[in-house]
């Protein structure tokens, strides 16, 4: 009694490389788009969110979204050459009109804005 053995085309190694060949590519293609689309999506998400002078993060520290709005009274450390824009927390570029803030997590902030927490380091 002979007992026939049938062969595939492919050792178990060659069928292993072939299937990681497969997830390569296709994590790669999959990491290609998700780089291509990340800054779209980036900025649909930063002109969305911006912060509310009601916000009760924005209300804590006096925010406002024009620093000559301050109340002079209540902040006596305040002076006309503070903004958001200048100051070491802001995240945005010089010469944006909003940008994010490190205090208010993905929440965008007037350039032209001014909160109690302004440094210029």
């Amino acid at each position: 009694m002979t007992r026939s053995v049938r062969r595939s085309d492919q050792s178990g190694d060659e069928r292993g490389v072939q299937a990681s060949r497969r997830t390569f590519l296709a994590r790669s293609a999959g990491l290609g788009s998700a780089l291509v689309l990340a800054p779209l999506a980036g900025a649909a998400h930063a002109d969305g969110d911006r912060l509310s002078v009601a916000d009760p993060a924005a209300r804590a520290v006096g925010y406002t979204e024009a620093a000559a709005q301050v109340d002079k009274a209540k902040y006596p450390s305040w002076s006309a050459s503070q903004n958001c824009g200048n100051c070491s927390l802001f995240q945005g570029k010089s010469g944006d009109a909003w940008g994010g803030c490190t205090l208010f997590g993905t929440k965008q902030v007037a350039a032209a804005g001014w909160c109690s927490s302004y440094t210029n380091m």
